[in-house]
């Protein structure tokens, strides 16, 4: 039985680069490749037979942290395993938060990938020596995305809070536009404007936020 494989990266050289490392292995097999998490979720509600996603961090639309909460609440059966270029502190700790099942760089051979694709499949968590470490440093002092004074300068505009209002009712961004009489395009900018304010990943983060600071 093949290994089926999605590869999420919004840049296609990487994705290539990574289909061949994944090509040495008869006992995979990638099933397709999204430029975006967005993108990823369309395609897992057409057919969601697939045993494991390798998922970029940084990518327009919808980013991997995103992509990862949202296909772990809805098909907890698949592993996923962050293949980034980043290892730092915050995306380590938002990816294990999401539900990320390992966390390997970019710059992996084909033959460690192939070890961490099958670990994570046999329940255990695909990691390169130096995330380990820092995971082991993030458990033994939690990190603190940010501290409680910082969070009091948010500083967001009448629109943006008018947009976040929306969002905490659980809206599409379909109908905040017709709301505030809007395109798409402006609350997609408006609502990445708020996520980079307050230091978010995702739409409940954002709420809650924004609730506990009285944004909203």
């Amino acid at each position: 039985m093949k290994i089926k494989i999605a590869i999420v990266d919004d840049n296609s050289f990487l994705i290539k680069t990574v289909e061949e490392k994944l090509s040495f292995f008869e006992n995979l097999e990638v099933k397709f490749k999204a430029m975006n998490g967005a993108i990823l979720l369309s395609q897992l509600e057409e057919n969601y037979n697939l045993d494991l996603i390798l998922m970029d961090i940084e990518m327009p639309e919808m980013n991997g942290i995103e992509a990862t909460e949202k296909v772990k609440q809805k098909y907890p059966h698949i592993k996923i395993i962050m293949l980034t270029v980043f290892d730092n502190d915050e995306n380590i700790f938002n990816a294990i938060k999401a539900g990320a099942d390992g966390y390997l760089l970019k710059e992996i051979n084909a033959g460690d990938l192939h070890s961490g694709i099958l670990e994570t499949l046999n329940g255990g968590a695909a990691m390169n020596p130096s995330i380990a470490l820092k995971t082991l440093k993030l458990l033994r002092n939690p990190f603190v995305p940010n501290d409680n004074n910082k969070l009091v300068e948010i500083k967001l505009t009448e629109r943006e809070v008018d947009v976040l209002e929306q969002l905490s009712k659980g809206l599409s961004y379909k109908s905040i536009a017709s709301n505030l009489m809007l395109s798409t395009g402006t609350i997609r900018k408006h609502i990445e404007n708020i996520y980079r304010k307050l230091q978010v990943h995702n739409k409940l983060e954002a709420v809650q936020k924004a609730k506990r600071n009285n944004l909203i």
